[in-house]
């Protein structure tokens, strides 16, 4: 079929896109045919690349879905001449204002080219046999000729999307491990407040669509961020604490619990009288087997309870260093009590713990709780 112009109809310029689109559909095809849905479907992924926008390629599904033929092949008739309102209605109603827009932006960047008839009008004249002699309209050999290098951009813009998953992926990741362990450091008793807030503007960065560079510059922080927490942390683990965990032996479990920050000697005669505590924890008595008559007693069941509540043992022991043995004991007792408004109860002793060194946790007030409760 004869092609014999290139320029626009009427007032319009001839611009560089439309000479290079018309350029791209003389020449020789790299291949003799390609499935045009998988062209489109390779030039959605790399739309980009080629400076058009989604409504953009939603036009040019229109001008392909028009073409009868699932294959672009080389020598059949390829021009679309459908009118600017059969277009339109197929792109559900689009302006044709916007219509127009939208295909000359596919005529600059090459993936048509644009055959217009004497009059601008769109048609195709044919011979004696009724085989195309000559068309006007929208031509989609240039798809034909680039198919090869849509495929390679859109295969190198899905590798660059997995990398990015994978980058935001490692950046989730590290986020966690900041956050938990900034938590136990702070349970610990360790100042974590920078660490929380250069966290906190993390998170604020990764809820933006970021590009790989930023990712990979906020991967590389947030890895610093960890590392560090982790230091804090093992200076924490490597002063010196209980031993590494629970005995089934009552004995050594009192032992572990002797050199608390408070002397358990001092407290006894201190806050509230045992019976006092009894009587608000009642749900700690049935583990209790052979009864609890002594702040001994109390604090070696307590010792025993904790794991139960899920409190690890480095928990446990920090508690007692910061509060004293007794007051750690009422501390999980009280715990046990309300355990099914607490969330976790390890986290809940670290931080009473810390109020303890900063002497804000009060028995009383902890004990009170549990009596509100029971009421």
């Amino acid at each position: 079929m004869q092609t014999v112009t290139t320029t626009p109809f009427g007032r319009r310029p001839v611009t560089a896109g439309q000479i290079e689109s018309a350029a791209l559909a003389a020449r020789p095809a790299p291949v003799p045919q390609v499935d045009k849905w998988e062209v489109m479907k390779d030039l959605s992924t790399a739309r980009a690349g080629f400076g058009i926008s989604d409504r953009t390629l939603a036009v040019l599904n229109v001008l392909v879905g028009v073409h009868s033929e699932r294959m672009l092949a080389d020598g059949d008739m390829l021009i679309v001449y459908a009118s600017n309102a059969t277009l339109s209605a197929r792109a559900h109603g689009m302006p044709e204002s916007t219509l127009r827009r939208h295909l000359a932006a596919l005529v600059e960047a090459g993936l048509i080219a644009r055959h217009d008839s004497p009059n601008g009008k769109r048609y195709v004249r044919r011979d004696g046999d009724g085989d195309a002699m000559r068309a006007f309209g929208f031509d989609l050999r240039p798809l034909l000729v680039r198919a090869c290098e849509i495929a390679l951009a859109a295969r190198a813009e899905r590798q660059r999307l997995s990398v990015i998953a994978a980058r935001r992926e490692e950046v989730v990741l590290l986020m966690r491990d900041a956050g938990k362990l900034a938590d136990y450091a702070a349970g610990q008793g360790t100042n974590t407040d920078a660490l929380a807030d250069r966290l906190l503007l993390a998170k604020r960065e990764l809820r933006r669509k970021l590009d790989l560079d930023t990712l990979e510059t906020l991967r590389d922080a947030l890895v610093s961020l960890v590392d560090k927490l982790r230091e804090t942390v093992a200076v924490e683990v490597e002063a010196p604490v209980a031993p590494t965990e629970l005995s089934a032996c009552d004995s050594q479990n009192e032992r572990h619990i002797q050199e608390p920050d408070k002397k358990q000697s001092d407290l006894k005669g201190q806050g509230p009288d045992l019976r006092t505590v009894l009587n608000r924890c009642p749900d700690i008595l049935p583990y209790a087997d052979d009864g609890v008559r002594t702040w001994d007693d109390f604090t070696r069941l307590m010792a025993r309870i904790a794991p139960m509540t899920g409190i690890d043992l480095p928990t446990w022991t920090d508690a007692c260093r910061a509060m004293g043995p007794i007051e750690a004991a009422i501390a999980v007792a009280g715990i046990v009590q309300r355990i099914g408004m607490i969330r976790s109860p390890g986290a809940y002793l670290r931080t009473l713990a810390k109020k303890a060194r900063g002497g804000a946790f009060s028995v009383d007030q902890m004990l009170g709780q549990t009596t509100r409760q029971a009421a």
